[in-house]
């Protein structure tokens, strides 16, 4: 009699080599790998997808990890995230803009549909300028809801959430608050009661 758990794992041991060799082509290695590849199929489809449209079709053909369409981002040389994390780059509408600022993800985060994080400006003394780029920090187990934009030189600390719409304009370093808001502002701590704990839904 067939033992399903044997046929999976069997399954698995072939064909996850297969991938891991065959979309290492496309992409670096280091992005292949954690949550979304090791226990789900997911970040395969992202990827294999992402060939056609990246490598193939020339949407975000120099990114070097499985990105949507629909994203964009300036220097993926300036940007610092954790490989299980890779979902925020399969929100539709999301903008990085960081040509010369850096932008540190901190592991765990989320990022929602059409967030802007902005590293520079443009110079309102001359449109055709920007002025100086400021590295923006966000915290791990953050979460940034639909519509927000993060402005240039913004830290945010751990367990911090952005309401969808919101405008940060400064840094909230200590973290474990929600904001909400143009400019965003403290609604809401949450020092008394562990993020993990709480019912939201993403």
């Amino acid at each position: 009699m067939l033992n399903i758990h044997n046929i999976i794992r069997t399954r698995k041991n072939i064909i996850i080599p297969i991938l891991r060799l065959s979309v290492s082509l496309f992409y670096k290695k280091k992005y292949l790998s954690g949550r979304h590849f090791d226990k789900s199929y997911s970040g395969w489809i992202w990827a294999i997808r992402g060939i056609w449209f990246q490598k193939i079709l020339g949407f975000n053909r120099k990114i070097p990890w499985p990105c949507g369409v629909s994203c964009y981002i300036s220097n993926p040389k300036y940007i610092n995230f954790h490989p299980d994390d890779l979902n925020n780059f399969q929100s539709p509408g999301t903008y990085f803009q960081n040509f010369a600022g850096r932008i540190f993800l901190g592991h765990g985060c989320y990022i929602g549909p059409n967030v802007g994080i902005i590293t520079a400006n443009h110079s309102i003394k001359n449109l055709d300028e920007h002025e100086k780029a400021k590295d923006i920090i966000i915290g791990e187990k953050s979460w940034l809801g639909m519509n927000a934009v993060v402005m240039p030189g913004v830290v945010l600390g751990p367990h911090t959430i952005v309401g969808a719409g919101s405008i940060v304009t400064k840094s909230f370093p200590k973290g474990s608050v929600v904001l909400a808001g143009n400019p965003a502002t403290i609604i809401r701590h949450l020092k008394d009661k562990p993020l993990n704990k709480l019912e939201i839904k993403s």
